[in-house]
């Protein structure tokens, strides 16, 4: 048979007291580290972010969404499934801000395929499905 042990009042209200700061304790040392390795990240300005298109499975005309911060060459091309290229869709100098690129898939088969933004410092990829 298991037997509890009692613990007074006290004896409880230490534990919790030991165990709450045990815990603030782990949490201040995982901001410092936190905040130690966030010293080395790359700088956000550099570079394009690409978002994902919002229907699923695309179908028609699709809109590929991407912003910058500043002026700069970028490439937004087609692969196939297996990362092969298919086709450039656009290839021009965006300016600061956001930009919407149109493209038409009637013209594509259905299946999966890959859409990457380059620019001279990156590449950033996302993938998405035809079903025309």
């Amino acid at each position: 048979m298991i037997q509890l042990a009692a613990y007074t009042t006290t004896q409880v209200l230490l534990i919790i007291l030991c165990a709450t700061l045990a815990l603030l304790v782990l949490i201040i040392a995982y901001k410092k580290l936190l905040a130690y390795l966030g010293k080395t990240s790359i700088p956000q300005e550099d570079y394009c972010v690409l978002y994902g298109l919002e229907t699923h499975p695309a179908s028609g005309i699709v809109e590929f969404y991407f912003t910058t911060t500043k002026k700069r060459n970028v490439i937004l091309e087609l692969l196939n499934d297996d990362l092969s290229p298919r086709s450039i869709i656009q290839e021009k100098e965006a300016s600061e801000g956001g930009h919407i690129i149109r493209y038409d898939t009637n013209n594509l088969p259905n299946g999966t395929y890959f859409y990457q933004l380059r620019t001279e410092n990156q590449k950033t990829m996302k993938r998405f499905s035809v079903a025309n």
